[in-house]
């Protein structure tokens, strides 16, 4: 849908819209489309709601500042329902540092959520900033939070700490080593998505390192950094992660031409 609108603006095609150094951007967390409600607790998917938002501004080097909610509320639910809601909301938001600034609650059939973030940034990093011969980086480990969804799907438990429950944000190593950095954004859609959405802003195309499995290039909802360097940076960022004991994966090198994924769409 949105992209109907792309030949209309230039704000659209990064994790936010950059406006005049702030960053908009929109999640939405609906029920039976990226949760169902008997996987989370409403205090899980609170949290969630508001991180998966705050990845975005995460990777395009801007500080959150501000969140506007809109929140669907299914008739049934009680005062204490909507009070755990509540408190996860509050929750991320105080560990942000963001002011929860408004938004609008509607009655609904299913519990459905959107976030607004704004965020501040003096030097925004977006998908479209890959050079020739940069080396291509992601953070973390990626492939749990697709075997996790499986399991879910299959009516098992996985662990809490699961990154399906919480994604892990790095804003701290993010914000030092975003000097170094050319192209960023996060894996919300899965490791091959993103990047065929890089090379399509960046017009480049990918030189592997090694083969990767669609264990890892195609699970979703990992929310970990995607992101181009100059390899003449590499000590530098590798000195950053280890700081923040930050795991690097170095896997590709870009070069001329185009990406395009193959992946399934990983939401049930």
């Amino acid at each position: 849908f949105i992209k109907q609108f792309d030949k209309n603006s230039s704000f659209i095609g990064d994790d936010g819209a950059l406006v005049d150094n702030i960053v908009y951007s929109n999640d939405a967390f609906f029920e039976d489309v990226h949760f169902k409600k008997n996987w989370f607790s409403l205090k899980q998917i609170a949290r969630k709601a508001m991180l998966v938002n705050i990845s975005d501004a995460i990777a395009m080097n801007a500080v959150p500042k501000y969140a506007l909610l809109t929140v669907a509320i299914p008739k049934e639910y009680t005062k204490k329902d909507i009070k755990e809601l509540s408190q996860g909301f509050l929750e991320v938001a105080e560990e942000y540092g963001i002011e929860i600034i408004g938004g609008d609650t509607i009655s609904n059939i299913k519990l459905d959520i959107s976030v607004t973030i704004i965020s501040k940034t003096n030097d925004a990093k977006l998908r479209g900033g890959i050079k020739k011969d940069d080396l291509i980086c992601y953070t973390g480990d990626l492939g749990t939070c697709k075997k996790d969804l499986e399991k879910l799907l299959a009516g098992k438990k996985i662990s809490k700490k699961s990154k399906f429950y919480e994604p892990k944000l790095k804003a701290d190593f993010f914000y030092e080593v975003s000097k170094y950095v050319n192209a960023a954004m996060d894996i919300s859609d899965g490791l091959f998505f993103e990047l065929e959405r890089m090379s399509k802003q960046s017009k480049v195309g990918f030189k592997f390192f090694d083969d990767i499995s669609p264990e890892i290039a195609c699970s979703g909802e990992e929310y970990e950094l995607l992101f181009s360097f100059s390899p003449k940076n590499i000590n530098k960022i590798e000195e950053i992660a280890k700081k923040h004991d930050v795991i690097l994966n170095i896997f590709a090198k870009a070069n001329k031409g185009k990406f395009r994924c193959d992946c399934k769409n990983h939401h049930f």
